[in-house]
């Protein structure tokens, strides 16, 4: 559906079924940059080498003109996606289905599709849910290499003095645990390699004052990058499947937080979580290894 079929004012579901088409290489130094953010080597990967489930994310990136920004740094609504007048817009989950690995130097084309989009009242108030698929090929083969599936939640913001919900507990078991320190060079970094502007991320005036969250919020992809990240630290000959992860707090910057991870006994799933500094859940994730070949 063209952009120019919809107009700002139509209803938010004249949205579904709405098309972008995008194109990008799969290039040596952003993977070389984000193995550095996250302490690995840095060295640039030759050409074939594959690339790391969720690093997708790290191409395609947004690039909306500085004058088509909007206040909260993310481009202005109601271009390819719905114009939701709600003030918070937040990553709340994903799923994704491996199919066929990417390799750095691969030409490749996403097309993403707007196939829902619903309004709903939660205990904070009005809140509207996108849901938008990204299909992965390369170019040189036509293959699917990757069905992601991005829940986008906009809602809005916080009555004054609203206390927030006391949250589910994590698990109290984990076979796996890292601690993580989210300083803002690492929320600067990824937002940098991803080019995202959301200022939610590095300003801190703006994140506090206008949104009124308390810290820097750490980003919901640079969540599950970390949990998958785990999962091949511990088993390194993984092939994933299939991935999917529901973001249900914020994690902000100012404490540690615990990845997680607990292999299931009978299964090829992996359980992966994010622990807050309070012991709550802040993000719920599954993994299901592929079978040996």
């Amino acid at each position: 559906m063209p952009a120019e079929s919809i107009a700002n004012d139509a209803p938010l579901e004249a949205w579904i079924g709405r098309t972008e088409v995008a194109t990008d290489v799969i290039a040596a130094t952003p993977y070389a940059a984000l193995a550095a953010t996250l302490g690995r080597d840095t060295a640039r990967p030759a050409i074939g080498t594959p690339l790391p489930p969720l690093w997708h994310w790290l191409y395609f990136l947004p690039l909306a003109p500085a004058q088509d920004i909007g206040a909260d740094g993310h481009a202005r609504r109601g271009g390819f996606l719905p114009p939701v007048a709600l003030p918070r817009r937040m990553w709340a989950g994903g799923r994704f289905e491996f199919r066929s690995p990417l390799y750095i130097g691969d030409a490749v084309t996403r097309t993403s599709t707007i196939e829902g989009v619903s309004a709903k009242q939660g205990r904070s108030g009005a809140l509207v849910f996108v849901t938008v698929r990204h299909d992965i090929r390369r170019d040189a083969d036509g293959a699917l290499a990757l069905t992601e599936h991005h829940d986008i939640v906009y809602r809005d913001a916080p009555a004054p003095g609203a206390v927030p919900a006391a949250g589910e507990p994590s698990p109290p078991e984990a076979t796996w645990h890292q601690r993580v320190v989210p300083d803002p060079v690492l929320l600067f970094r990824y937002s940098a390699l991803t080019f995202n502007g959301h200022r939610i991320h590095y300003d801190r005036d703006y994140v506090t004052g206008v949104e009124g969250y308390p810290g820097l919020v750490v980003h919901g992809p640079l969540l599950a990058t970390l949990l998958v990240d785990l999962l091949c630290t511990h088993i390194p000959a993984a092939s994933l499947a299939r991935f999917e992860f529901r973001a249900l707090r914020p994690i902000f910057d100012l404490a540690p937080f615990g990845i997680c991870g607990k292999p299931a006994a009978a299964t090829r799933d992996v359980r992966l979580w994010i622990r807050d500094a309070d012991g709550i859940l802040a993000m719920d994730a599954t993994a299901t290894l592929r079978a040996p070949a």
